[in-house]
């Protein structure tokens, strides 16, 4: 357990070296390409004057070197900046409008695929050599290789408007969202007991965390298969089998020990659903952090694409430390 609580602290202290080299790059690279918030935003047509009192008032006039110790001490006291574009609000305020929606995306499409791989993977194990192993492993294949865009305009075409089913985009209905709590439109509609609108959010997350499951879906049944055939091997299950335990508990005991691998993609998963949604809230018209991250890189909003990295960098840090705290418990054998 000693040894347990020093990796935890270590791998905490090791976040602020990784977030300052991020940051450092982002900073930079996005100073040395072409381009400026301000001319993305007014044109080039602008007198230079204008412009470069435009440029005086965000503190693009300064040295780089100036600008990012300035930046750097605001990040130091907690202040990711101010946009410099349509209306200069505070960076932290424009995360938290898009980021809910991006994380309610990320645990419907975690939740799906998790199920749907776990589920395909189980199957295929326990049906080893048969067709339905065969199908599993060629689903697997399929499902990871597909292309998002053009599988979410598949499904939004089948089930949106042929079907008529589901909505093809959007969070909600316009007028339709619920008293604003938490900004997951889901949680907040139980909170407030409005199940209209729980209804209307459920529905139009069917079709991107769907799209989003079953595309990641694939790698679960891969590696659930293969792990949980190879502990169905060993010797510890045979001697179950042999003093009559029960079929249920052998498999649970089966699952727990073939689980452990999973428990590590899962959070690698998390990890780029949270970071790499951007191409679902593209198709689906989702408001999330991929879509305003898109944004503010076309019109060079330096602060708000700074401020999104570095967010994203300490969640995805907390991620993965959380997984290896889960892994550790599952298997006692791992010390560190």
């Amino acid at each position: 357990m000693a040894s347990l609580k020093a990796y935890i602290i270590t791998r905490a202290l090791l976040v602020i070296p990784t977030v300052f080299i991020l940051l450092t790059l982002v900073f930079f690279i996005l100073r040395i390409i072409p381009g400026d918030p301000i001319t993305a935003m007014v044109g080039q047509k602008v007198p230079p004057e204008v412009l470069e009192k435009l440029r005086h008032e965000v503190g693009l006039d300064k040295p780089y070197h100036i600008q990012y110790i300035e930046y750097l001490r605001g990040v130091l006291t907690g202040d990711l900046g101010r946009s410099m574009i349509w209306g200069k609000r505070p960076v932290i305020e424009e995360i938290m409008d898009h980021f809910p929606a991006t994380l309610e995306l990320t645990i419907f499409g975690f939740i799906m695929s998790v199920l749907i791989g776990i589920v395909t993977g189980a199957v295929a194990a326990f049906k080893k050599g048969s067709k339905i192993d065969a199908s599993m492993r060629i689903y697997s294949i399929v499902a990871y290789t597909l292309f998002i865009p053009w599988f979410g305009m598949l499904l939004q075409m089948f089930f949106g408007v042929y079907l008529k089913l589901l909505p093809i985009g959007g969070r909600i209905t316009p007028g339709n969202a619920p008293e604003m709590i938490t900004g997951l439109y889901v949680l907040d509609s139980i909170l407030t007991l409005n199940f209209n609108s729980l209804i209307d959010a459920l529905s139009h997350l069917i079709l991107p965390s769907l799209t989003l499951g079953i595309v990641l879906s694939g790698a679960y049944t891969r590696i659930l298969r293969n792990n949980l055939i190879d502990v169905l091997n060993q010797d510890f299950i045979t001697a179950y089998r042999a003093r009559g335990v029960s079929e249920w508990k052998v498999i649970k005991h089966a699952m727990k020990n073939a689980f452990i691998p999973v428990v590590t993609l899962m959070g690698l998963q998390f990890a780029i659903l949270l970071a790499g949604a951007v191409l679902t809230e593209t198709t689906f018209s989702w408001p999330g952090m991929g879509t305003f991250l898109i944004e503010r890189i076309e019109y060079r909003d330096y602060t708000a694409v700074q401020g999104a990295i570095v967010f994203y960098a300490v969640f995805v840090a907390l991620i993965s430390l959380i997984v290896d705290i889960v892994y550790a418990l599952l298997d006692p054998r791992i010390r560190y």
